[in-house]
């Protein structure tokens, strides 16, 4: 041993062996700070979520698609410097895209400013993107709502858009794709008057898929023009049929006069009343009926609906009073003599109604007015007054009775 130890190429080899297990027990220290030392265990993996991807291309001629807004990173090295680009997030994901030409490509994305000590992985790693012509064209702005949210009685006419037009701009492929260019007017309650509302442009395909386009300006404002299809009007009172024979009519109301009608325009227009119908063959005496208003083919509806109808009648008859009608003496005994002491006289009247061409013609000398005394002795008696008169006539009589005295005769 002592002598391999003499020579001096053994020396060298063992010197050169122990140079290399001593930097293999040591990690790299390239870019480290003086106070900065490997701890054995202390390394670790992070995924970084949402991390933001940063283009960089010509963006006044052109539009880049297929870049994730965002991705994943994940980081593997030292505790410290893990936590620490996690806790910063002071580096950027991106892809760099200056000098590219118009067409579709796989890009790789990268990383930058991430510390040397840290690996990083990026979820994706590779995008397809499309870089496209950049171009702005004008449309037209086609405004919607809900028209369900117009309320009852009232009808919208076409909405107006301020601005009408709006400048998008995108790649040409999508904006040759346009097809609709809607503003939707968002009504949380019906309405019932001219209402404006702010509105966002949303861009659309033929197949109603949303396109992302940069709109100016992204929201306009819309005016639905709201008026009224309702219209006030009076109710004629039609009568139908004919009273019962016997009563005439006096007076037929409504305790409504007009009422509110809703329809479309021309129907409106057309419109100059509406009616209720009382059927006076039921009519047996003054009264109120309810009858439904009737409304004509249009009319989608009216207030309101019923209205009560106040009918007044009276009888066709006429009245007379036929007074001084004597009242005669039935079954009277030879030898007994009659006073009257009501009526005084024996005379009275009768109040007679009846057809008015019956009444004119009718006189005292028509009715037969009698007391029946058969049997009835000397001395005072109420009697009842009868009468015989015409059929086609009524009467009452002013008294029905009359009080008399029986005497005998002088012999």
């Amino acid at each position: 041993m002592d002598k391999m130890l003499d020579h001096s190429w053994f020396v060298k080899v063992v010197a050169l062996l122990l140079a290399f297990l001593l930097y293999s027990s040591v990690p790299a220290t390239e870019g480290k700070k003086p106070n900065e030392f490997y701890v054995p265990g202390d390394e670790t993996a992070e995924t970084i979520k949402d991390v933001p991807v940063n283009a960089y291309y010509d963006t006044k001629n052109l539009i880049v698609t297929g870049i994730p807004d965002t991705v994943n990173l994940k980081i593997t090295g030292p505790k410290s410097h893990v936590q620490n680009a996690k806790a910063l997030r002071n580096f950027e994901v991106y892809v760099d895209l200056e000098g590219a030409q118009i067409g579709n490509r796989s890009v790789k994305l990268k990383v930058r400013d991430l510390s040397d000590k840290l690996d990083a992985v990026v979820s994706p790693s590779t995008v397809n993107i499309s870089i496209q012509e950049r171009i702005t064209k004008e449309f037209s702005v086609e405004p919607e709502y809900n028209t369900s949210m117009v309320k009852d009685g009232f009808a919208a006419s076409s909405p107006k858009v301020n601005p009408d037009k709006v400048k998008i701009t995108g790649a040409r492929d999508i904006i040759d794709s346009i097809t609709y260019v809607k503003a939707t007017v968002d009504l949380k309650r019906p309405i019932e008057q001219t209402t404006t509302r702010d509105a966002k442009i949303r861009v659309f395909d033929r197949e109603l898929n949303k396109l992302s386009v940069i709109v100016e300006p992204d929201s306009v404002e819309v005016t639905i023009p709201i008026k009224s299809l309702t219209k006030q009007v009076p109710i004629n009172i039609v009568q139908k049929g004919s009273l019962p024979d016997g009563l005439v009519l006096e007076s037929i109301d409504a305790d409504v006069k007009e009422a509110v009608i809703t329809a479309d325009e021309d129907v409106l227009a057309a419109t100059k009343a509406v009616r209720a119908e009382v059927d006076l063959s039921k009519i047996k005496e003054s009264g109120t009926v309810t009858v439904p208003v009737i409304i004509s083919e249009g009319i989608k509806k009216v207030s309101p609906e019923l209205v009560k109808v106040t009918v007044k009648v009276r009888s066709d008859e006429e009245e007379k009073q036929i007074s001084s009608i004597p009242v005669s003496i039935r079954g009277l005994s030879p030898d007994q003599k009659v006073v009257f002491k009501d009526p005084e006289g024996g005379n009275t009247s009768l109040l007679v109604y009846g057809p008015a061409d019956k009444i004119d013609s009718i006189g005292p000398s028509d009715f037969r007015l009698f007391v029946e005394l058969t049997g009835l002795d000397e001395g005072d008696h109420d009697v009842d007054i009868e009468v015989d008169g015409p059929k086609d006539v009524s009467w009452r009589m002013a008294k029905t009775t009359a009080t008399i005295t029986i005497t005998k005769t002088d012999a």
